[in-house]
């Protein structure tokens, strides 16, 4: 095998949520140029067909699934419709998630358990729904994609960050129960990546620029350099990787 084919995905289907928008169609589109045919999951029916196009420009399938994953039945339902329209699925990639800002004492209750449905709840779910062919096959890939806020703590992110928080020790699991079946099972940190969600965050100066350059890097995440890492982690090339938190976060969390 060259170096090239252990970072190809060429033969293999991933399941990419939040594929609509923000990382997701980023994501969908570098798999698709490695060679993976793309199942496509999210909320937003018009981004998934945007997703679609950038899939099936480069020459490979794409199904686009609309799922609620804040529903306990919505990620199961879209597990076990690309098992029966596709078969064994290669690849997870749990990039969905969302956030609901607040100091801890103004957090609601229905803040808090949308945030978990999401972040944490769906990820699981799809887990465990896909993961049984990929022991059959003895050969997969799950991707997290978590946050720094997952490793370190911010002002008014209680929810987001103990989702977060609760997605790297869920990593760490998996990894322990279907690492003997050749499944590995990793997660992705970054720092803000200035998606929609970041932008709206952390895009004020007042906000973002502390921050920034409390960062040594002196600068955020780009989309692609968060895809590239899912790409490294979904290929051949980290098979003796598992159970790893990968931060992209120029070094905040160093010092």
């Amino acid at each position: 095998m060259t170096w090239s084919d252990r970072f190809s995905l060429a033969g293999r289907k991933a399941l990419v949520t939040g594929a609509s928008r923000g990382l997701g169609p980023g994501i969908c589109d570098l798999f698709a140029r490695a060679g993976a045919d793309i199942v496509a999951v999210a909320r937003d029916e018009g981004g998934l067909a945007e997703t679609a196009r950038l899939v099936e420009g480069h020459g490979r399938r794409c199904l686009a699934i609309p799922a609620d994953l804040a529903t306990p039945d919505g990620p199961v339902e879209a597990a076990r419709r690309a098992l029966a329209e596709w078969g064994p699925i290669d690849v997870l990639v749990n990039n969905a998630g969302i956030t609901r800002l607040a100091p801890a004492t103004d957090l609601s209750t229905e803040q808090w358990d949308e945030v978990m449905a999401v972040n944490l709840r769906a990820p699981f779910l799809l887990a465990r729904e896909l993961a049984p062919a990929m022991i059959a096959q003895r050969r997969g890939k799950i991707v997290m994609i978590s946050s720094q806020t997952g490793v370190i703590a911010l002002d008014d992110h209680a929810a987001y960050a103990a989702s977060k928080g609760g997605l790297n020790a869920l990593t760490k699991s998996l990894c322990a129960e279907w690492a003997r079946h050749n499944v590995q099972v990793n997660a992705i940190c970054p720092t803000v990546v200035m998606t929609p969600m970041g932008r709206a965050v952390w895009g004020k100066p007042e906000k973002g620029e502390p921050f920034r350059l409390a960062t040594p890097a002196r600068r955020f995440a780009e989309v692609h350099e968060v895809a590239e890492a899912a790409l490294f982690l979904a290929s051949p090339a980290s098979d003796m990787i598992n159970g790893h938190l990968l931060m992209v976060e120029g070094g905040f969390t160093s010092v």
